[in-house]
């Protein structure tokens, strides 16, 4: 009978249920949405923070600014863009 394989990231989820109250199915999706939050890429980024911020009612002058200062922050860091590249990636 073969065996299968062991979860992804096994050792990570044995390490949350062991430290935490969370089951393993709840640490399973809590590690799967972590991983999905910093896959994406520069460009998804800055969609979804212009959305986010747009919809808080920051003008697009606060919006791209504000991306423009959380992009080298994230887990990858990001090329630097300037102000119209975001502009683009938003707008194109």
């Amino acid at each position: 009978m073969p065996t299968s394989p062991p979860p992804p990231h096994g050792d990570l989820l044995a390490h949350l249920t062991r430290t935490s109250a969370l089951g393993p199915g709840e640490a399973a999706r809590v590690v799967a949405e972590v991983l999905a939050y910093f896959s994406e890429t520069a460009t998804e980024y800055v969609q979804r923070r212009h959305a986010e911020l747009q919809a808080r009612g920051l003008t697009n002058e606060q919006i791209f600014t504000r991306i423009a200062q959380e992009l080298p922050t994230r887990r990858v860091a990001a090329p630097e863009l300037s102000l119209r590249q975001l502009r683009r990636i938003v707008y194109s």
